[in-house]
């Protein structure tokens, strides 16, 4: 099966990278699994929605496991060892902790199944099959390329905060928040972590857990840390609605500008309102429905999902949206973001 997947690249939604797979016979038999972090944040909503919905298409059947909350690794573990059990073909899997989950990982490729990061790459990268995934360092980039270049000079002395996602600090996050800072024009530190930076506009890092009551109370404590924050990074929607509502308490959410990643409905609408300044939309339901195939391929005949060219994943797609275009920074509206959103 040849399939053309639309992909979002330089602030457009294009046709590019072709994924071949072969032709599938009838998928009848054939199991897969589906493991997020949680089954709460629309995110993951919307790739069960996609995962159920090729599955379907493609008669094989699917069970689906979350954690409790993002970071609920035990629960992961538990779930891929229920697959393997199960005799499932493979697993789709956004781990919440990428790095402890890879025995667990490696106890299902030793027994025959394929594994394939969803969103998240496992620490390293080449623990799963393979990857399908939002390109989080760029997506973070845009944002960070968006915000330095709506405040001009003013990103001199900017003072940000940092809402990430984990102290685990799993790859989307520190890819996430890595991308933001050299896109705002600072230096990294060790790239593959947060949070030692020594340039001083950083007020600091708190942790979210990726939900609204998490971001709020991460923008409390950076708050009381600075309470002249004016730029604020976070690691998706519901956090960054969580930090809007914490700076509208003190009376100072038309002063801060507040950038995310993630491109659902709920969050492309904050944009709209101009709750959020500017956020790098990303595509779930297609890294779910390519997975699905992937298993699919891989029980008809044991081939292998292939890597976007120059890139140790399958890049699934990220656009900038906002309604406030800055120069040298490639975006989409909100009408086209509201067009593509999910959840």
């Amino acid at each position: 099966m040849n399939k053309t997947v639309l992909v979002a690249v330089g602030g457009a939604l294009i046709t590019s990278l072709a994924y071949t797979a072969p032709a599938l016979a009838d998928g009848h038999g054939i199991s897969a699994c589906l493991i997020t972090k949680t089954d709460t944040n629309p995110f993951f909503v919307k790739m069960k929605e996609g995962a159920e919905a090729k599955a379907e298409e493609l008669g094989m059947s699917l069970k689906s496991f979350a954690g409790k909350i993002d970071g609920d690794h035990e629960t992961q573990v538990a779930a891929i060892e229920t697959c393997i059990a199960d005799g499932a073909r493979g697993i789709l899997l956004t781990a919440s902790d990428t790095s402890s989950i890879v025995p667990a990982v490696q106890q299902a490729r030793d027994a025959g199944l394929l594994v394939i990061a969803l969103d998240t790459p496992l620490e390293p990268i080449d623990a799963a099959d393979a990857t399908f995934a939002t390109d989080n360092f760029l997506a973070g980039e845009l944002i960070g390329a968006w915000a330095a270049a709506s405040l001009g000079d003013d990103a001199a002395n900017a003072k940000i905060g940092m809402l990430d996602l984990a102290v685990s600090q799993p790859t989307v996050g520190v890819l996430r928040d890595q991308g933001f800072l050299q896109g705002f024009g600072i230096d990294l530190g060790d790239p593959n972590r947060w949070g030692d930076e020594t340039d001083p506009r950083i007020v600091g890092n708190d942790v979210t857990a990726g939900n609204e009551e998490g971001g709020r109370k991460a923008m409390e404590n950076l708050l009381a840390k600075d309470p002249e924050i004016n730029v604020v990074y976070t690691i998706n929607e519901p956090a960054a609605a969580g930090a809007y509502e914490a700076l509208k308490s003190i009376g100072r959410e038309g002063e801060v500008l507040i950038v995310s990643v993630d491109g659902g409905c709920p969050g492309v609408a904050n944009v709209k309102d101009g709750i959020i300044g500017a956020t790098s939309q990303q595509y779930p339901l297609l890294m779910a429905s390519l997975g699905i195939e992937a298993i699919a391929a891989w029980a008809e005949d044991g081939s292998k999902p292939e890597n976007t060219p120059g890139k140790d994943f399958f890049d699934t797609g990220v656009a900038l949206v906002t309604d406030k275009p800055a120069d040298g920074v490639e975006s989409i509206s909100v009408e086209e973001g509201m067009d593509l959103c999910w959840g």
